[in-house]
């Protein structure tokens, strides 16, 4: 668990730095949002096409092999466009290629993680483990947006992805030190399948079907999921704004980028601190519900923060919600779904957060162009209350339950 937690947070310090650079680059080559709303549904696109397909993957194979060969082929890509960077001939569609493509391997990369993670841990401690890896993923993330905001008029794009690069060659170390040889989950058999396909592929799609069929009968993992999905997309489309709230609204340039990432990151490693002792006095789904309640409120009052200081604090608030509520999110759904559809249930749910995502990144987008950069707030902000009324709804119904238990007992 600690090389995988170095591991993680030496790739989330590259991906972040990766993320940031690519952000500040086309905003200042195209000064537009509707270009970053591009780059969010162009990082998707893809992406929508191969989640419905790579859960199995993930359950019928080495998931520790999966994550290095993610990361290298990441790895190679990324080193490509930083050498046409350095030499300065890279062009903008390279880079939506670069983002496009580096996406793909996230998304596969983050429910291979989770998956991982699940396996190794014991039921007991999974909420320590899920507060240990997304702290590094929350925090490395970020962080890497603040480094960016101070380093990128140094150093340019093309630096900044020779550091990604370097992080993954570190990841895939780490990786590789955790267990010798090769090691995929067990699929328990059931008796009441019926006759299984033998077939190669119809033995896939049937397992891909098997997914699917347990989230449809399995309500607290369905709206739990909608919430992740809804959580996940606001996440990515938030994106879009932070860099031109610097730019348009606090006129602070790049490096007041780095302060509000910076802000947000702070926020996501304190609440490793606190968040397992919130999340087991209120139970997952109420501290989804509050938090995510609270970072719609921050996104509503974001805009109007006229100095740099309060956009850090409220960043800063915003980055303690999401790592408590991410944190509850992921371990409620490692404790509720066996090991062996582990993949395959997120990936369900990481598909609708793309589609999702592709949608809003290019209405926020837009409507910040056209409208104002406030009206975007309020469609993320949205989102945030989507995803609070989602997880709220199975505590409704196990209260609901308890009365009906009691009324009888009486």
């Amino acid at each position: 668990m600690r090389l995988i937690f170095t591991a993680n947070l030496i790739s989330m310090i590259g991906s972040g730095m990766n993320s940031a650079a690519v952000t500040w680059f086309i905003l200042q080559a195209t000064h537009s949002e509707v270009s970053l709303g591009i780059m969010i549904a162009l990082m998707t696109l893809p992406t929508v096409a191969l989640l419905p397909l790579t859960g199995v993957i993930i359950d019928r194979n080495d998931r520790r092999h999966l994550m290095m060969g993610l990361d290298a082929a990441r790895g190679a890509i990324i080193l490509t466009v930083a050498i046409l960077a350095l030499t300065h001939r890279v062009h903008l569609w390279q880079v939506y290629g670069m983002t496009m493509v580096v996406s793909v391997g996230f998304w596969m990369f983050w429910p291979t993680l989770n998956a991982l993670v699940q396996e190794l841990s014991p039921e007991d401690k999974l909420l320590d483990s899920n507060s240990l890896m997304l702290a590094a993923v929350q925090g490395g993330w970020m962080m890497a947006g603040a480094v960016v905001g101070f380093m990128y008029n140094h150093i340019g794009l093309g630096g900044v992805l020779l550091i990604d690069c370097a992080s993954y060659v570190a990841s895939i170390a780490c990786v590789f030190h955790v267990r010798k040889g090769r090691v995929v989950v067990k699929h328990p058999e059931r008796e009441d399948s019926g006759e299984r396909p033998t077939k190669a592929v119809a033995k896939y799609f049937h397992e891909l079907r098997e997914g699917y069929e347990y989230v449809a009968n399995h309500r607290p993992a369905l709206l739990l999921g909608i919430a992740w999905a809804l959580f996940i997309a606001a996440m990515m489309t938030q994106g879009v704004l932070t860099a031109p709230l610097s730019d348009r609204i606090l006129h602070a340039g790049a490096v007041g980028y780095g302060w509000l990432n910076g802000g947000w990151a702070i926020g996501a490693l304190i609440s490793v601190v606190y968040s397992s002792r919130l999340i087991r006095r209120y139970g997952a789904h109420r501290s989804v519900t509050i938090t995510m309640s609270m970072i719609a409120l921050s996104e509503i009052f974001l805009p109007s923060a006229r100095w740099l200081a309060i956009g850090v604090a409220v960043l800063f608030i915003m980055g303690s919600s999401r790592g408590v509520g991410g944190i509850a999110i992921s371990s409620e759904m490692m404790e509720m779904v066996p090991k062996h559809f582990m993949g395959r249930v997120q990936n369900t749910f990481f598909f609708l957060a793309s589609g999702l995502q592709i949608f809003t990144s290019l209405l926020a987008g837009e409507a910040a162009h056209r409208e104002g950069l406030r009206y975007a707030y309020w469609i993320v902000a949205s989102m945030y209350v989507g995803a609070a009324l989602a997880a709220s709804w199975p505590v409704r119904d196990r209260v609901q339950q308890l009365q009906s238990s009691g009324t009888a007992a009486d």
